[in-house]
């Protein structure tokens, strides 16, 4: 076999292994999909399916019917999500850079108790205690960007790495020379040839702030917390509220809607919503994610 065709040969089975891949992937969310307008009955009788008997809107229709509700939580998470992941990315770049200085007094020292962070914690209840009493962050919306989203050693490091790996040392002594500060060289120099890792890294903080729901769940409480509820956090209370509903503890009138609700397809649509904008948005950051990712994660 010529070395024409063992290349064709290799690229066939890596293009089919890719492929494959791909479609583990893909698969499971067109499967939430489907299953989110496909009838409640054939659901039950014949299981989830690619191909349903009967398809049906009524799901969307339930969800649309929360209107305001469900606007007012895409407007909250939109704004934590784009507030708590710059305020991230500024801590942590700040952060990250002075690690990255080898001259820095104490650098190891400093990294040292960065990285304690990801492995020991105060623990739950201390945590909720600080916050609560000291910061009095409950039913705000800090309560929803500054618990264990707001700064993450994982992201230090990995900025750290790549500034100390990616950014020639003859730049930094480049701009030294011209009479550059560490706050010039930062903003001028790292910022800029640090893209990267900071859209990888972002897109990282950006996910965590979108699918997050535990802070809602501590931290926000009562008329005043529902209001501040993120897209996840009213998500959840919906389909908390539905499986009440349908666990045949109302009774009269009102159960005998309920229970006509389609459940399982209900909770299909609303994963699927949560999941969409993240569709839309990440193709325009594929570029970054693999080259940060890739760059980021070499030890320095």
């Amino acid at each position: 076999m010529t070395n024409s065709k063992k290349s064709k040969h290799f690229q066939f089975w890596i293009n089919l292994i890719m492929i494959l891949i791909t479609l583990i992937v893909v698969l499971p969310f067109l499967l939430v999909f489907v299953s989110s307008v496909t009838d409640e009955n054939v659901l039950i009788r014949n299981g989830y399916s690619f191909f349903p008997e009967k398809f049906s809107l009524y799901a969307y229709q339930y969800i649309i019917r929360q209107g305001d509700k469900i606007l007012r939580a895409y407007g909250v998470t939109i704004f934590v999500t784009f507030v708590g992941t710059a305020l991230n990315l500024a801590m942590s770049s700040m952060l990250a850079y002075p690690l990255s200085v080898k001259t820095l007094p104490h650098r190891r020292v400093i990294t040292f108790f960065v990285f304690f962070t990801m492995l020991f914690n105060g623990g739950l209840v201390p945590t909720y205690l600080m916050y609560v009493n000291y910061f009095h962050i409950k039913n705000t919306l800090w309560a929803l960007i500054i618990p264990n989203l707001l700064l993450s050693a994982n992201n230090i490091l990995m900025i750290r790495s790549y500034f100390v790996t990616s950014i020639p040392g003859a730049l930094f002594e480049a701009a030294k020379i011209d009479g550059a500060g560490h706050m010039k060289i930062f903003s001028t120099l790292v910022l800029p040839l640090g893209k990267p890792i900071l859209v990888t890294m972002g897109l990282f903080s950006g996910l965590a702030y979108w699918n997050d729901w535990t802070n809602g769940l501590y931290y926000l409480s009562g008329n005043d917390g529902q209001k501040l509820y993120s897209i996840q956090n009213l998500l959840n209370q919906m389909i908390t509220d539905i499986q009440y509903l349908a666990s045949g503890k109302v009774t009269g009138n009102i159960g005998a809607e309920v229970a006509k609700l389609p459940a399982t397809s209900i909770r299909m649509a609303i994963a699927f919503i949560a999941m969409l904008p993240l569709f839309i948005i990440y193709p325009f950051l594929q570029k970054y994610f693999a080259e940060g990712i890739t760059l980021g994660a070499v030890k320095g």
